[in-house]
């Protein structure tokens, strides 16, 4: 135990809360700037199982905050490279690397036989897709968003509420690494709170943070939070849906321009937003299937036709890879 032995001598953690570790299995979605400091201290700590998945690969772009890899990684699968400089680390963790995209049709697939899922994928459909599953599941989620100098992590689900219950309305602005760039200390710090929540879990080791939100912002130096232990689940709730899901029994809207890409399925429609009162065209109501990219704009869709689409409406995000932030 010389590995672990001076966690095991915090007062309070123990060989018993190291025990639990060692027998812990946890899902990491995103291998990123999140996932970096997320990897480095779980994997460190000993943690037993870690499936990590990500359907990227590593450009020079990554490197600045992204301390998993190296320039001798350019080009190669994040996850592999992930798994290779984590076995250097800690061979007694078994690190399983997944190169896949995260979805709604595999989501069940991954999250099976894990104690704790971490959102590192910073993307907006993502992080509703991993909440609603562990809501539904009862497993713990630890979320955590960076743009720019900002950042918040919170715990999730479980015997918490869910993401949707403490935000159930899309931001009037969602921002993007490459919009509106990124700092890599930044990221350090959200990613360093985020193992540290996933340790509290795992181990019982302190106040839970399921729960809880906490929040740092690099330019005013200030951390925030916010508890949200009774904040209830919304009556309404978009889903989302793996592409491959639609059929020709949907009304589908593809929201995206020509030139994002071919019609999502033989039978949709390409509409905007903004064009969405002509729906009334497309005959009874059915199923309503709201396409594009990243899903924020099939999300405002859904907001806007609500009140006079009394058939069900689902959201289904396009991209291979959702809008990446951190």
């Amino acid at each position: 135990m010389t590995r672990y032995a001076r966690q095991i001598a915090v007062p309070g953690f123990g060989e018993a809360a190291q025990a639990r570790l060692q027998e812990a299995r946890v899902l990491v979605v995103g291998a990123g700037g999140l996932g970096a400091p997320v990897l480095h201290y779980l994997v460190g700590a000993g943690v037993g199982y870690i499936r990590l998945l990500d359907a990227d690969h590593v450009s020079r772009s990554n490197l600045h905050r992204q301390t998993l890899f190296r320039e001798s990684d350019i080009g190669r699968s994040k996850v592999l490279a992930a798994a290779a400089h984590m076995a250097d680390l800690n061979p007694d963790v078994v690190l399983d690397p997944v190169p896949q995209a995260l979805s709604p049709a595999n989501v069940a697939h991954h999250m099976a036989g894990c104690d704790l899922v971490l959102d590192c994928a910073d993307s907006f459909a993502a992080s509703y897709i991993l909440s609603d599953q562990c809501l539904e599941n009862r497993v713990p989620l630890i979320s955590a968003s960076v743009v720019g100098t900002e950042g918040y992590v919170g715990g999730f689900c479980a015997n918490a509420p869910s993401l949707r219950a403490v935000f159930p309305d899309l931001p009037q602005r969602l921002g993007s690494c490459a919009a509106d760039g990124v700092l890599g200390p930044i990221v350090g710090v959200i990613g360093a709170l985020q193992a540290q929540m996933a340790l509290a879990v795992l181990t019982g080791f302190g106040e839970s943070p399921l729960g809880r939100v906490s929040s740092f912002d690099a330019v005013s130096w200030r951390f925030g939070g916010f508890v949200f232990h009774t904040a209830p689940e919304p009556e309404y709730a978009p889903r989302f849906i793996a592409p491959e899901a639609m059929s020709a029994e949907d009304l589908i809207i593809d929201l995206r321009a020509e030139e994002e890409g071919p019609l999502a399925h033989p039978q949709a429609h390409r509409l905007g937003v903004e064009d969405l009162r002509t729906m009334a065209l497309f005959g009874p109501r059915k199923r309503l299937v709201l396409a594009c990219r990243s899903g924020q704009r099939s999300w405002a869709a859904a907001d806007a036709i609500r009140g006079e689409w009394q058939g069900e409406i689902v959201l289904v995000a396009m991209g291979a890879h959702p809008v990446e932030r951190a």
